[in-house]
């Protein structure tokens, strides 16, 4: 207990440059939590694309309930592949008067012998999509392999993907650059910060030594102190980014529609958040570990 008395009586003394340590460490993880966030949303739109391609198998007119069982458990069985749909006839006319819902006379014009019956499935992993067309496309019964309307070409797919994986490369190195500077900005100013405190500290420094004072107890009203401000710093940042997150969620959650980019449930939605605040805390830390160990070691040389 005397060690965090003499820690936080540091701080009353000297309350900007507290202000100062704090302010850059609350900077540095406001940013390390939105772009964690961004991250996360990042990978959510990637995979969300990548297995975004409905692909379906048009089943021949004379095609056996057989073949379409055939068909149906050889998806079904395959680790490649999600969602495995059939669509008869019925079901096929059902969609398309849904779709045309504006004209009802497009919908009545049309019956259910028409529309072949089908199977929609999609795949975990764009790269699997051509060889499992190639290997559907070949059994009993099916009479054309195609992907849903306006998703394009497997190349053209593949195509989006790859940038949308650049994309999403330059946000993680961009991102890491920037919070390695600011992590480094917050390390010099504790680093700055702590210095100036030993110094203001100096005479009692040397009288500890002479009374045979330990170095770790001389250090830890230090640690402490810098372990204060890089909780108080983490906190900071992480709350107001989190708030600004959760004001926003509603507005990004409509803009990008279907896509997940944030979790839809509020369990999920914390657990992020918390999750990240486990992670900065203990960047924090080892910031601040660090930064006081290095400015008291300096300090005791030069006591010496």
């Amino acid at each position: 207990m005397g060690h965090i008395s003499t820690g936080l009586q540091s701080v009353r003394r000297s309350p900007f440059q507290a202000m100062a340590a704090i302010s850059v460490l609350s900077l540095t993880f406001f940013v390390t939590t939105l772009l964690a966030i961004v991250l996360y949303s990042s990978n959510q739109v990637l995979n969300y694309f990548a297995t975004r391609p409905q692909v379906i198998v048009f089943l021949q007119e004379d095609a056996t309930d057989a073949q379409r069982d055939s068909i149906l458990g050889k998806l079904t069985n395959d680790a490649r592949v999600e969602q495995v749909t059939f669509v008869s006839k019925e079901e096929a006319l059902a969609i398309y008067r849904e779709a045309t819902a504006d004209n009802p006379l497009l919908g009545e014009l049309v019956s259910p012998s028409i529309f072949p019956a089908s199977i929609e499935f999609s795949v975990i992993d764009l790269n699997f999509t051509q060889e499992i067309i190639d290997e559907i496309s070949g059994m009993e019964g099916v009479d054309n392999v195609s992907f849903t309307a306006n998703l394009g070409s497997s190349s053209s797919l593949g195509d989006v993907i790859e940038r949308l994986k650049t994309i999403i490369y330059y946000i993680r190195v961009g991102g890491l650059v920037a919070v390695l500077v600011l992590a480094a900005t917050s390390f010099l100013v504790l680093l700055v910060v702590m210095g100036m405190r030993i110094t203001m500290r100096r005479s009692e420094i040397e009288n500890l030594t002479l009374i045979g004072a330990t170095p770790w107890f001389i250090r830890m009203p230090i640690i402490f102190e810098a372990t204060t401000y890089a909780v108080l710093g983490v906190i900071i940042g992480w709350l107001l980014s989190s708030v600004l997150v959760m004001y926003m969620t509603p507005a990004i959650l409509n803009y990008f529609g279907d896509i997940p980019v944030l979790p839809d449930k509020s369990t999920d939605f914390f657990l992020l958040i918390g999750a990240i605040l486990g992670g900065e805390l203990l960047v924090g830390l080892v910031i601040a570990l660090m930064g006081s160990m290095a400015a008291v070691s300096r300090s005791l040389r030069m006591v010496k």
